[in-house]
């Protein structure tokens, strides 16, 4: 079983404020940094570094040969990472503030240009073994979900970010979802600020019986729906230095566990623990762990829960 990513590409722009700025405000940055991102290739290389056989598939720029290499260097096939002429590759603008949260602008660039040809070409190597990622920061996203479900694939959606194009999209042939608060409630109708995430899990449950639901709850952990069943695992807490990449990191992860064949309860352990390394460091690409430094973080955590249950034994 593989893993196709059909995702995006990005240079990120971070500039550290005091505070995000407001309308008709203009504030200094105290300082800018630039990174490799994009919501699909944080994802490709959180699987290639959690260990699976994953292929990213997308485009750039004559700027963006350093994410190709990127993407090499974290074990992950990139034969169908293409450059494109006349055509800028995608990127962010983010602002983090002083407790490390972010908003963003995106640039799409060479992710538009993504078109149903390149969809067809990428998925005619593949087969109903194997699995396709999908972000909403390419172009042909309603496509490639109906051209990977008739070819039997299973099809995984990150539905970031939710717009009227991706509410377009035939969703009811998603087999799973990994979404935040914000994007559940913007699906199923329902004012984020006004319910809770068993309802937000539920509502999606209800929308979409035949799909698992996996839902980040930002520092509360994450809840999941699979076959009907809702696990919940807590948070690890960390110093959060920058949030930019913890949801692809822990998208990825839980993803590499599942292709494993591991259970949805410690495919989000093992994503958690993934997510809360990536959030005490900056960047988007460079935070993401690699397999080794997870299992180490899990280890520490076992053994300290042992200890504890050792003291109220005695």
């Amino acid at each position: 079983m593989r893993i196709v990513n059909i995702g995006s590409l990005n240079v990120d722009f971070v500039y550290d404020v005091d505070h995000f700025v407001q309308k008709g405000e203009t504030i200094s940055s105290k300082g800018r940094s630039a990174f490799a991102g994009g919501k699909g290739l944080n994802q490709s290389i959180a699987l290639g570094r959690a260990g699976v056989e994953v292929f990213h598939a997308g485009l750039v720029g004559r700027e963006g040969a350093f994410l190709r290499d990127l993407l090499r260097d974290s074990g992950v096939n990139v034969e169908w990472v293409r450059e494109v002429e006349d055509c800028p590759s995608g990127h962010a603008i983010i602002q983090r503030d002083a407790e490390g949260d972010n908003c963003i602008i995106l640039y799409g660039g060479a992710n538009r240009m993504v078109d149903e040809a390149f969809v067809d070409e990428v998925l005619s190597s593949f087969s109903p073994d194997d699995w396709v990622l999908l972000q909403n920061e390419t172009g042909s996203l309603s496509y490639a979900i109906h051209a990977a479900k008739d070819r039997g694939m299973r099809v995984v959606l990150n539905p970031s970010p939710v717009d009227d194009v991706l509410l377009g999209c035939p969703l009811e042939l998603v087999d799973c979802f990994i979404l935040n608060e914000g994007e559940a409630a913007r699906i199923v109708g329902l004012d984020v600020a006004r319910s809770t995430p068993e309802r937000l899990l539920a509502a999606m449950g209800e929308r979409f019986p035949r799909a698992d639901t996996v839902l980040t709850i930002g520092s509360e952990g994450s809840m999941c729906r699979c076959s009907g069943e809702v696990f919940l695992q807590s948070a690890l807490r960390v110093n959060a230095v920058d949030t930019t990449a913890a949801g692809d990191t822990f998208t990825g992860y839980y993803l590499a566990e599942r292709a494993k064949g591991h259970d949805a309860p410690g495919a989000l352990r093992v994503a958690s623990a993934a997510s809360a390394i990536a959030v005490s460091r900056e960047g988007a690409a460079p935070s993401i762990p690699v397999r080794s430094e997870v299992e180490e973080l899990l280890g520490s955590t076992e053994r300290a829960d042992s200890g504890s249950l050792l003291r109220a034994m005695a």
